[in-house]
Order: structure tokens, then C-alpha cells, then sequence
């Protein structure tokens, strides 16, 4: 009984989303730096992801640490800046539920 207990609060707790902090950055420059790029870093993230088949990711400079992004269409508009993720975190990845620009 209590094993079964102990599991379904853990099951509950998987089920809601976590928040997660960063810069939506692309899987060519994945912690974020694009100093030696001739470009804007919102241009060369945009390009890297849509000309270079890269993929959008979220770089968490606290954790040094990045992650997948499930969605890989909402996140353009964000690229570049700094964004709240609420989803679930599935290995390395995300789980996109929605994505807010961090206050």
C-alpha cells in the first residue's frame, strides 16, 4: 500500500509542468554565443535553425546547461531572448507547454 501510494504521488508530481529559464539559442551555438557570427544573434539563431538545420533549444546560463525544445515553431519569435518554459523535462528535453518572455 504504501509503495502504491508513493508511486502515484509520484506519477501526480510528472504530470504538472515545470518552469524553466533561459535564452532560446540554437543546437549550432547551444550555450548561447554567437559573438563570432556577423550577424544579430536573434538573425543567426532564425538562420541556423531554418538554413543550417539546426534546432531550437533553451540555454539555462545558471545551470551552464541545455536543453531540447519539443516545440520547434513557437520558439522562433522568441530567439535570442530570454524566455520562461513551463513543460516537462524528458531526459535532455522538454516538453514545450507554452513559452513567455521572462520578466
Amino acid at each position: 500500500m504504501k509503495k502504491t501510494l508513493t508511486l502515484l504521488i509520484s506519477a501526480a508530481a510528472l504530470s504538472f509542468g515545470a518552469s524553466f529559464t533561459g535564452v532560446i539559442t540554437d543546437s549550432m551555438c547551444d550555450n548561447a554565443d554567437h559573438k563570432d557570427m556577423k550577424m544579430p544573434d536573434a538573425k543567426c539563431v532564425v538562420e541556423c535553425v531554418k538554413g543550417m538545420n539546426g534546432k531550437y533549444m533553451l540555454w539555462d546560463a545558471a545551470a551552464k546547461k541545455s536543453y531540447k525544445l519539443s516545440d520547434q515553431k513557437g520558439p522562433e519569435k522568441f530567439a535570442a531572448k530570454k524566455v520562461m518554459i513551463t513543460g516537462t523535462l524528458d531526459g535532455d528535453t522538454i516538453k514545450v507547454d507554452k513559452i513567455e518572455a521572462a520578466k
